[in-house]
């Protein structure tokens, strides 16, 4: 259990992020001065900064943050990496508001999805995530192969991801969203799988 000095930790974190959320949707991720958020969340500029090195990280909080290369890595033998993300993602489709605040999730895309410096940078962390699966797959294929697999996979999740996330934006529940998902994760693994020739 967390101590006391944690949870005010998290806590100034969390409000901190919230506000800046909350500035950036009402008045657009440029226009927001990160001394308007201290002030806002009533903290020191130099507070801000510890728990977010960056204007761009009180957004992106989250961003390919998913352990793909993770997931890959520790799949029981005999299990294809495939097998193991398409498990991964089917499990979510199930259920995606096990950890999700639907709204502050809706606010939180809106803002990346009208910068064009955000989804930049939503980009660039997909981009980690895509290298750090390759390192994984690279230990069982040659490097080339790693790559390409790492490469078709990556876009494939990013897809289906943004689709979910595209669809939440238009006004669909979750409940709503998670059944397409799970269609569109079988698709994605079916032709990641089979290739595009079927």
């Amino acid at each position: 259990m967390a101590g006391l000095r944690e949870r005010k930790k998290e806590q100034t974190q969390r409000r901190i992020a919230a506000v800046a959320l909350r500035l950036f949707a009402e008045r657009g991720f440029d226009t927001v001065t990160i001394n308007e958020i201290a002030e806002a969340a009533e903290v020191a500029k130099v507070t801000l900064f510890k728990y977010f090195p960056t204007k761009e990280s009180l957004v992106l909080r989250g961003v390919g943050e998913e352990d793909l290369a993770g997931i890959v890595a520790v799949r029981p033998p005999g299990q294809s990496p495939l097998e193991a993300l398409r498990a991964h993602y089917r499990a979510f489709a199930a259920d995606p508001a096990v950890a999700v605040d639907r709204d502050a999730l809706i606010t939180q895309l809106r803002v990346i999805f009208d910068s064009p410096a955000l989804s930049s940078g939503a980009n660039d962390r997909l981009y980690g995530q895509r290298q750090a699966l390759a390192r994984v797959l690279a230990e069982e294929r040659d490097g080339l192969t790693a790559a390409l697999m790492a490469a078709q996979i990556t876009a494939s999740v990013l897809t289906i991801q943004e689709t979910f996330f595209r669809r939440l934006v238009a006004g669909a529940s979750l409940e709503e969203a998670g059944r397409r998902l799970a269609e569109d994760v079988e698709l994605a693994f079916d032709l990641l799988e089979h290739g595009i020739n079927r």
